[in-house]
Parts: C-alpha cells; structure tokens; sequence
C-alpha cells in the first residue's frame, strides 16, 4: 500500500460518513490522479436521487470522466470504502481504472473478491492493481452502525 493510500481512504470514509447521516447506506468513494490531484469524491446518492446506479463509485467515475474529458481514466485510482458490486467493478473495468483500493470486504454484494469475482472472469478486458483491508474495521463500523440504528 503506498504512503497516500491511508489519507485518500480516510476521504473515502469522510463520503461514506456523510452518505450515512443523509440516510443513505454509507459508502464513499474517491477518484485520484497518478499526480495525487482529488479528481471527485462522492457518497451514496440512490436514495436522494431515486437512481439504482447512483452508487458512491458510479458517480465518482461520471465525474472524472467529464472533468478529464475521457471515458478512460488511465492512471487513476479509485479509493472506496466497501468492496464493489459486480455494476460498479465491470464500471471499473470498463474505465480503465489503474488501482482499486478499498477498506472493508462485503462478502455478501462484493464482486472483487467475493460473488462473481468480476476481475477473475474471461471476460474482463481491463484488472486495476488491487489493494484491500486498510481502515477495514472504521468502514465496518459504518456499516454496522447504520444498520443497526435501522433495525
């Protein structure tokens, strides 16, 4: 994990924190340029928006594809705090994304390591370079304290 890793993550965290008290479930997302430049940060919208797709990652990666004009965001990094599901890791693939660092592993939706395991499939044309489990137990609690507060 490079030394930025842990800053961008805790970022990450901040969206998802925002995205909690929002009433949305808490994951955020932040996209960062090979030069460290923050390109878009965002948190859980699907609830405020009525959008299925609004995911913190989704719309991390519409953002950077404007505001670099590409619809390959050669050289980035996608920093998220729960592992994605299968709609936002094939969005991931589709985009090019040269990383993937994300915190918390989600062994029911996930789909980088967990379920269909997008990256590992025949299919998939592009594989960031993968780093997971920092800040795990920060992003779980998230989680857990969200859906516990709904139960």
């Amino acid at each position: 994990m490079k030394e930025q890793d842990l800053d961008f993550l805790k970022l990450a965290l901040d969206q998802a924190q925002a995205a909690g008290e929002r009433g949305e479930v808490p994951v955020g997302a932040v996209l960062v340029a090979a030069e460290g430049e923050v390109l878009a940060e965002a948190g859980n919208r699907i609830v405020e928006l009525r959008d299925p797709t609004a995911h913190a990652e989704m719309q991390v990666l519409r953002a950077g594809a404007a505001r670099l004009r590409n619809e390959r965001l050669i050289a980035t990094t996608l920093y998220v705090s729960l592992e994605p599901c299968a709609m936002c890791t094939a969005a991931i693939s589709f985009a090019r994304v040269a990383r993937l660092v994300y915190a918390a592993s989600d062994p029911k939706g996930g789909a980088v390591e967990h379920g269909a395991r997008l990256f590992e499939q025949p299919t998939c044309h592009h594989r960031p370079e993968i780093e997971r489990g920092a800040l795990a137990e920060e992003a779980g609690e998230l989680l857990r304290a969200f859906f516990r507060a709904r139960r």
